[in-house]
């Protein structure tokens, strides 16, 4: 994997984490890397990048018998990143679904070439 293969990865994550906790601030990070389909350790990574970089915030649930679950609140900046990082993710899924649409015409014409020279 190059150095352009695991930004990318790394960017995916970040999007998929921050658009996650947007929706569930109280996902456990088992439940999160399930969801996800990456390590439990990838996980608490990225999270820990995320708090580091002032992206979110964690808070033990005070009501809580289980003082290790989290709430993980989306900063200021944790906001204005996970708008970027969409913009950047829409614009990439864009571009590869262009370039799918094309291969699908291409295999599409060929099939109907091939189809009309049929016995």
């Amino acid at each position: 994997m190059n150095k352009k293969e695991f930004a990318m990865i790394s960017e995916d994550t970040n999007y998929y984490i921050l658009h996650k906790l947007g929706l569930q601030p109280q996902i456990t990070q088992r439940e999160l890397a399930k969801e996800l389909g990456v390590s439990l350790g990838k996980v608490n990574y990225c999270l820990q990048a995320l708090i580091a970089k002032g992206m979110i915030k964690a808070r033990n649930f005070t009501s809580s018998d289980n003082k290790k679950r989290y709430l993980y609140i989306l900063t200021p900046a944790g906001i204005d990143s996970k708008t970027s990082i969409t913009k950047l993710f829409l614009k990439r899924k864009l571009k590869e679904y262009e370039a799918l649409r094309q291969e699908i015409e291409i295999l599409q014409r060929d099939i109907a070439r091939t189809d009309i020279g049929a016995p």
